[in-house]
């Protein structure tokens, strides 16, 4: 099982336009039905893992977005109308070991803003940040950094273009540089924790 985050970035460096919309939904290839590569990823994930402020835009969707995938969300509150067979809890390590419990051996497809994805590097549990580079400019949005800590280290795999100008652009997370986050570095599953491990 590998965690990988997928997001949409502008050429000027913006995950989100300015009026917060993710960066794909204003790329002109995207609206017209390219799939820039999502179809390809999804096909290997089993699982959808995401805040709270991802998720709850979903619940008022007329298609549910994630119907092949398990589901689990990060949030301090169950947010109304959640399907029964959605996974939430506050706390990201317990999160994380539903997970991993779950799994079946497919990846998980991270979703979600910086601090979502910076709460899972920090973990070490983020294998991937796989980034499509879009030929639009927007000029201000939500930048990825520095809610993901700069401290991230990142190695080449791959790239490949896409359809309608975008670039997919692959690396893998050095799950040696971690940022302290809560649990940090000396993070240990609850269940080592609870037996006193």
């Amino acid at each position: 099982m590998k965690i990988r985050a997928r997001l949409g970035i502008s050429a000027d460096g913006y995950i989100t336009t300015p009026s917060g919309w993710p960066a794909h939904s204003a790329d002109p290839a995207f609206v017209s039905g390219q799939s820039h590569g999502i179809r390809e990823f999804l096909e290997t994930c089993e699982a959808a893992l995401m805040g709270r402020t991802t998720f709850e835009p979903a619940l008022s969707n007329n298609r549910w977005p994630w119907p092949d995938l398990n589901v689990f969300v990060l949030g301090s509150q169950r947010p109304a109308g959640t399907p029964d067979h959605v996974v939430t809890d506050s706390d990201p390590v317990q999160l994380l070991e539903k997970v991993r419990a779950a799994n079946r051996g497919g990846d998980v497809h991270l979703i979600g803003g910086p601090r979502t994805i910076e709460t899972y590097r920090a973990l070490g549990a983020l294998d991937s940040i796989e980034l499509v580079v879009l030929p639009i400019l927007f000029g201000d949005g939500m930048r990825l950094t520095p809610s993901l800590s700069t401290e991230a280290g990142l190695t080449f795999e791959r790239e490949r273009a896409l359809p309608g100008g975008s670039v997919e652009i692959v690396y893998a997370v050095d799950k040696a540089a971690r940022a302290i986050l809560g649990h940090g570095a000396d993070w240990v599953p609850a269940s080592q924790r609870a037996a006193g491990a």
